[in-house]
């Protein structure tokens, strides 16, 4: 119970995140965006290790820089990809493809789930599907180009879940440390190469920021929700993070909800439920 209440806080972060980095990102070039965001992020981080405790070995350094860098890639490509829009399609196609890397890798490594669990996992995965559903012919629809920068934004996240679930249980924080240190040099190094085709518009520095911190504080979630329960499990709660998306989609930016996305979420709430009979 209690890593699910930690994935439902981590699913939570993440979608709140997702959309104010989306919506960051169309005052400027991502990478602006994203500048504000990883460091933002990195203090946060830094600020929770007295309380947490760091050990940094040499797995817990190696897993969490490679989180970092696939961190990076993550942080660029879905901002840029709910820049794009419209966020209550793509957001959910990028949850869908972060969640089945993850749940396989849980499953290959032996995780076993009950008669609940076997019911609950493919309502979640079904319920991400239909929150992904496309509107009416009204709406508008995502380009070829939006739905590839979704599929390798979902790739993204998948790794960074996958290389944080792989640090040893008792390294404190040091795998989001080391992670976010180095997704922050490389977004930095990126800008500094990439500085002349920024473009001149300045980001929105409080939205990037906040959506730094909020990402920051959904790595922590997941990481403790991973430690005390299955990653197959926690992964594809963690992936239903695009509701608070859609939602914040519809009530800030006037995206329309389709109907089958409202039956997504009602498919959420009994999957979560099963989940947590496991």
């Amino acid at each position: 119970m209690i890593a699910l209440l930690l994935a439902l806080g981590s699913s939570l972060a993440y979608g709140c995140a997702d959309f104010l980095g989306g919506l960051g990102a169309r005052k400027a070039h991502v990478l602006r965006t994203v500048m504000i965001a990883a460091p933002a992020s990195l203090a946060v981080e830094l600020l929770l290790w007295p309380a947490l405790g760091a050990s940094f070995s040499p797995g817990a350094v190696g897993w969490g820089a490679a989180s970092g860098v696939a961190s990076a890639a993550a942080f660029a490509l879905l901002y840029r990809t709910l820049a794009i829009g419209p966020m209550n399609v793509l957001s959910p196609v990028t949850a869908l493809v972060s969640a089945a890397l993850p749940v396989a890798v849980g499953l290959l490594q032996g995780e076993h789930l009950g008669v609940a669990g076997l019911l609950g996992l493919p309502l979640a995965l079904a319920a991400v599907v239909l929150v992904s559903a496309g509107p009416g012919s009204g709406a508008a629809r995502p380009s070829r180009t939006a739905l590839l920068l979704a599929f390798g934004a979902g790739a993204a996240i998948a790794l960074q879940l996958v290389f944080l679930h792989q640090a040893p249980s008792d390294s404190g924080v040091a795998p989001l440390v080391t992670g976010r240190a180095v997704s922050s040099a490389v977004v930095l190094g990126a800008a500094a190469l990439l500085r002349r085709s920024l473009g001149t518009e300045r980001p929105a520095y409080a939205v990037s920021a906040v959506a730094g911190v909020l990402d920051s504080v959904a790595n922590l979630l997941f990481l403790l929700a991973v430690r005390s329960g299955d990653l197959t499990v926690v992964a594809v709660i963690t992936a239903l993070y695009p509701a608070g998306t859609v939602l914040l989609a519809r009530a800030v930016l006037g995206e329309r909800v389709h109907r089958g996305q409202l039956a997504g979420l009602g498919v959420a709430a009994v999957a979560v439920s099963l989940l947590a009979l496991t």
